[in-house]
């Protein structure tokens, strides 16, 4: 029944679902160990009890934050269908999680990152292809492995992302990224193609099928070994570069936000941080009295 709600009352994603799902088995072995026999019976100092336990664990407090979030928004359904006389994690406090900046490349290091890219092979073409439309949109590696043939529009310079909560939106890319992508889709697509498993995804992985996120972060972090750059790359690095980019470049708030897919502006303010540190530092290093 609470998957039911989730799917179609708040129409959250498969995956949402599933972690959601997850969140809440975890809940009920840890109620088989306290012998707790139903839902109804768990108690605030029970909810503390769970609370402290993660914390044990050496659990990062965002991710402890994600897991008393799902069970609040459990109970929350549970009370609302009067299957519960009360929500025990309705007055659990939820920790603040650590302020940390997101990681971003400056325009330098992105510069040898593209170096790195091969282009003579059909997978040098995706490779290249991949990192350009990453960078050129913003779009998180989920939305770009959804991505479609059909989704590009290349007159307009503009795909078509399939967001969180079924949401779409038009995000254009530049000439780097088009050159990259039509190269890679008239010379490097149909080569990894095979017959047995025809599809319209746009990036595809070494044996035809659909690229996985997985997949992606395996490339970039391929990438970073053949570039002069140290360390590892996650996805979600060029999503933070785009819009620290942007921002850095004069862009405003509200038109990051809508190209990056966020419902609330409090999620792109992060990067004015991120943005504000930037300029911190460039002061300080050439200011003749900083």
């Amino acid at each position: 029944m609470f998957k039911e709600y989730l799917q179609i009352e708040k129409n959250y994603s498969q995956y949402t679902i599933e972690h959601y799902q997850h969140e809440i088995s975890d809940f009920m072995l840890f109620m088989s160990e306290q012998a707790i026999a139903n839902v109804k019976d768990v108690q605030y100092s029970d909810a503390r009890l769970y609370l402290t336990m993660l914390f044990e664990k050496k659990l990062s407090r965002k991710t402890v934050a994600k897991k008393i979030s799902c069970l609040r928004s459990f109970y929350k359904f549970l009370l609302r269908e009067k299957l519960v006389e009360e929500n025990p994690f309705a007055l659990v406090t939820i920790p603040k999680s650590e302020k940390r900046l997101p990681e971003f490349f400056y325009e330098d290091e992105l510069k040898l990152l593209f170096r790195a890219c091969e282009t003579e092979t059909p997978l040098g073409m995706r490779n290249k292809a991949l990192l350009e439309i990453l960078y050129a949109t913003g779009i998180r590696v989920s939305e770009c492995c959804q991505i479609r043939i059909n989704d590009l529009d290349f007159y307009l310079s503009t795909v078509l992302v399939h967001g969180k909560g079924h949401k779409e939106r038009y995000v254009p890319f530049g000439s780097f990224a088009k050159n990259s992508l039509e190269q890679y889709i008239s010379n490097g697509r149909n080569k990894l193609l095979t017959s047995e498993n025809p599809h319209d995804v746009l990036f595809v992985n070494h044996r035809g099928g659909p690229l996985t996120t997985r997949g992606v972060r395996k490339i970039l972090n391929g990438m970073i070994e053949k570039s002069a750059l140290n360390g590892k790359i996650h996805p979600h690095m060029l999503r933070h570069t785009f819009a620290t980019h942007m921002l850095n470049n004069g862009a405003d708030l509200r038109s990051v936000q809508e190209l990056l897919g966020h419902s609330f502006l409090s999620s792109t303010q992060i990067y004015t941080h991120v943005t504000k540190e930037h300029l911190r530092k460039t002061y300080m290093s050439h200011h003749p009295r900083a």
